[in-house]
């Protein structure tokens, strides 16, 4: 993930499904831009997400808003994430995000990756940049609440932004869910 919350704001319920119905599955977890409190964030998403079965967690501290700046020094951590793991399944940012440092880490796993199964997620933001998926995961109620739980417990310093609602997590789950007729009403 780009920044510390992506993965979890982007595909949580997700991983909180798969992992729930793959008891051998092991997650590699990346943040590339999270210093300070934003560190023990990405920890604390981590635990609650992937628990233990995060067999790796990596955090950069790469500065938020210039990726395209550090785009060799980040490409050369992408290359050393592709010696040390094989990954069968590979979650980034989607393309079509209009952050600059979302889009370039999707470019970036793409180019790393070309080999995986890769799936893209999206994160509800003020850019109005959400795009038309090709792949729906449905979660359960529960799934779809645990998501929420976690994310407004993990990431305090994210609780004064007008964006960062259980509302707008939910909202973005349940338009998904409608689309891919989830019988919970929720999907990623």
């Amino acid at each position: 993930g780009p920044h510390s919350d992506d993965i979890e704001i982007g595909c949580g319920g997700t991983l909180l499904h798969l992992l729930g119905q793959l008891p051998e599955a092991s997650v590699h977890w990346v943040v590339f831009s999270a210093e300070g409190e934003r560190v023990q964030e990405a920890q604390r998403g981590v635990e609650l997400f992937a628990g233990e079965r995060a067999s790796a967690f990596e955090v950069h501290a790469f500065r938020d808003g210039f990726f395209p700046d550090a785009f060799g020094e980040i490409k050369e951590r992408f290359r050393d994430l592709q010696r040390s793991v094989d990954p069968d399944l590979v979650f980034t940012t989607w393309r079509g995000d209009l952050h600059q440092d979302h889009r370039l880490i999707s470019e970036l796993t793409t180019q790393t990756f070309r080999n995986h199964l890769i799936l893209e997620y999206e994160i509800a933001k003020y850019d109005g940049d959400l795009g038309s998926p090709n792949v729906y995961v449905r979660l359960d109620e529960e799934e779809a609440n645990r998501k929420v739980d976690n994310l407004l417990s993990a990431f305090a310093s994210q609780h004064d932004k007008y964006w960062f609602t259980p509302e707008t997590f939910r909202a973005l789950m349940r338009v998904r869910g409608v689309e891919c007729r989830s019988s919970s009403g929720y999907a990623e």
